[in-house]
């Protein structure tokens, strides 16, 4: 079946209609939401969920083959994960301009042409945050501007490295996990992309 499968006739006997709606929590990097709805069988229940500004991440390509990585120390997952370079989008930021800005900070480098990937919701039953991906080549090397208490460590990794540690589990943030199979499209060919250059 071809089209937008969200808009088939069954999918609208499975919208709900928010009756109410309170932030629980509101806090400096997200906040919580507690909606009172009503399904269309007329039960009404309650969902919870985060409120989450938005998120670029970037797979910045070196010229010579490789990719940048990080690693950096996740709070909820009390480990350190490997990770593509990513940022918080500000109020109204672009996602081009949020992702040189991260790219810039996080890295040192700035990238002279990008192609949009697309977006991604990477959890959907909880959240209601979208992550654009992007790619950045023609890396031009400067330095890094980390936020106060930001600590990563940047490194490079071939994109077989990336498939590998996807397949044996040490890479499991979902967003880079897509950045990778993403990356495999691109090398491969596979799927075209729009590069637009970028002063």
């Amino acid at each position: 079946m071809s089209g937008d499968p969200a808009r088939v006739p069954q999918a609208a006997a499975l919208r709900e209609h928010t009756l109410d709606s309170e932030m629980v929590f509101r806090g400096t990097f997200l906040n919580i939401s507690r909606d009172l709805v009503r399904l269309a069988n007329g039960a009404q229940v309650t969902r919870e969920y985060i409120r989450h500004s938005g998120a670029v991440m970037i797979i910045p390509l070196l010229d010579n083959g490789k990719v940048l990585m990080e690693r950096q120390f996740r709070t909820p997952m009390q480990r350190v994960m490997v990770e593509f370079p990513a940022g918080k989008l500000d109020a109204g930021e672009s996602w081009l301009a949020c992702a040189q800005r991260e790219l810039r900070e996080e890295t040192g480098y700035s990238a002279k042409q990008w192609a949009y990937i697309g977006p991604i919701n990477n959890a959907i039953s909880y959240s209601d945050e979208t992550i654009h991906l992007a790619f950045a080549r023609g890396l031009v090397a400067g330095r890094q501007s980390l936020d106060d208490n930001e600590l990563l460590d940047v490194f490079e990794a071939s994109p077989q490295d990336t498939l590998d540690w996807v397949r044996n589990g040490q890479i499991t943030d979902v967003k880079t996990v897509i950045g990778a199979f993403w990356l495999e499209k691109l090398l491969q060919n596979t799927w075209n992309f729009d590069w637009q250059d970028v002063a």
